[in-house]
């Protein structure tokens, strides 16, 4: 018999609770399903090879798709990316916290499968303010690709992540609806130049004004 994933409903007024049991599990090297802005995310710890191994089975996802980071604050970027062109900096200040994700040059020691080898990480700061609560609640980044198998619809409610994956991973976050609509853009940045890699929630237009 396949066991489903717990689920958590998380109280707005007390979210600790909820908080400390998804820190248990990923510290533990285990992997969630949390709601973000767009969609429910797998969130695993990205120091944890392990973990993101299981990530990238749980999803099967090949070892080419890079997995994109999600943080706190702006500020984060730091722990992850080598460098920040003035023009990253200035799509940091005009769009974070909101659906940008921005592709940067790694540092040496992130993992090479959040990059598919290619040195490069993606990260965005969340606009859901209960996101970026239970990111600075543990205290770390989560892998933010979306909750479902490669290729399946991704899901906005705790019971559609449950139907999607609730056998492969080892709890849910129930914080509601989340938005839906339009996935992140994800702009390259590595070079200080701007180039849209997918057309997402933030036009082409507004990046490039």
């Amino acid at each position: 018999m396949t066991t489903k994933a717990k689920t958590v409903k998380l109280d707005p007024a007390e979210p600790d609770h909820a908080f400390s049991r998804c820190r248990e599990i990923v510290e533990s090297g285990g992997v969630i399903a949390y709601p973000t802005d767009t969609f429910y995310g797998l969130g695993a710890d990205p120091r944890n090879h392990r973990a993101v191994k299981k990530l990238f089975e749980i999803k099967g996802r090949t070892e080419d798709q890079p997995i994109l980071l999600l943080i706190a604050d702006a500020e984060d970027v730091r722990e992850w990316a080598s460098s920040v062109p003035p023009r990253a900096r200035e799509l940091m200040e005009r769009y974070w916290p909101g659906p940008l994700t921005l592709i940067l040059s790694a540092k040496p020691d992130v993992l090479p499968e959040l990059t598919a080898r290619t040195g490069a990480i993606g990260l965005r700061v969340p606009g859901s303010e209960l996101t970026r609560g239970l990111l600075r609640y543990l205290g770390r980044a989560l892998t933010g690709t979306s909750a479902n198998r490669s290729g399946k619809p991704s899901p906005r409610t705790a019971a559609e992540a449950e139907a999607a994956i609730g056998d492969a991973i080892d709890l849910i976050l129930d914080g509601g609806d989340t938005a839906g609509g339009e996935p992140s853009t994800v702009v390259d940045v590595k070079s200080g130049s701007v180039k849209v890699l997918r057309q997402g929630a933030i036009p082409l237009l507004r990046i490039d004004d």
